[in-house]
């Protein structure tokens, strides 16, 4: 189907502005500015908060002490120096409940969801750490934006950007959590995880150890965020040599201030 003379306009409009406005270190193609991935983020966002029956988001007020927890994690990520958007992104984090569902996401624009079946799975602070490390990867290397462009279409995303399609929006919001991303967007994600991590004192490879966790359970557990190739075999690798690369030095589990962290969840 051929766009119309107005899309194809904006588009090329968002080609040329994406080009400007792009953090100088970072070096992915991405067709939309930061703004835009600040307001579909956005969007998102209020759209998942809308649905509070798909969406169970804890309370912030009953929960303080969960969201105070997981924040200064979440903000030892984000002060390591090499999130590319930390000053740009929102960056905001929500604990979902749902003890059945073993994920989290991000949306455009570093809105951060994790589900409390994740948190209760996984054994050790530090690997959760890789996990919300991955996650916040993807938003911040654009591989949300890339990736909803690929399943959506530019014309599609133009419209949802400029608020101008509901239904679509409707969508991506329901659907991020099964969004499947690229091999080379999965291994950059995982790269990026430890070079967020290895600044602190927490095990930088703390995503190998969720995998090799999935890995000793028969691979049955497999979430689908993170089902996408390659095997978790070569994950784990490619993770462990990374920090070995890097000579990432932290070693810190946190395990009885994770175990807490667990214990103040419903």
């Amino acid at each position: 189907m051929r766009m119309n003379r107005y899309t194809w306009i904006l588009s090329l409009a968002l080609v040329l502005l994406a080009a400007g406005c792009k953090n100088k270190d970072d070096r992915s193609f991405n067709i939309f500015t930061i703004q835009d991935d600040k307001d579909l983020g956005l969007q998102v966002k209020n759209e998942i908060a809308s649905d509070p029956a798909t969406y169970p988001i804890l309370s912030e007020t009953q929960y303080a002490q969960s969201y105070t927890y997981l924040r200064g994690l979440r903000d030892k990520i984000l002060n390591g120096g090499n999130v590319f958007y930390k000053n740009e992104f929102a960056w905001e984090l929500y604990i979902v409940r749902d003890d059945n569902m073993l994920n989290a996401f991000c949306a455009p624009g570093g809105y951060i969801y994790v589900y409390t079946g994740l948190i209760k799975y996984l054994d050790s602070e530090d690997q959760l750490a890789g996990v919300l490390a991955h996650e916040i990867a993807h938003a911040d290397r654009r591989h949300s934006t890339d990736q909803l462009t690929k399943a959506y279409g530019i014309g599609t995303m133009v419209s949802v950007v400029l608020g101008n399609d509901p239904n679509t929006l409707t969508d991506i919001a329901q659907n991020l959590l099964f969004l499947g991303f690229s091999r080379s967007a999965e291994t950059e994600a995982d790269e990026y995880s430890v070079k967020y991590l290895c600044p602190t004192d927490l095990n930088a490879a703390g995503a190998a150890g969720f995998f090799q966790k999935i890995e000793s359970q028969g691979g049955s557990s497999t979430p689908q965020f993170l089902s996408t190739h390659p095997n978790p075999d070569n994950r784990i690798a490619n993770i462990n040599a990374e920090e070995v690369e890097l000579g990432c030095t932290g070693t810190n589990t946190n395990d009885a201030a994770y175990n807490a962290f667990k214990a103040s969840l419903p």
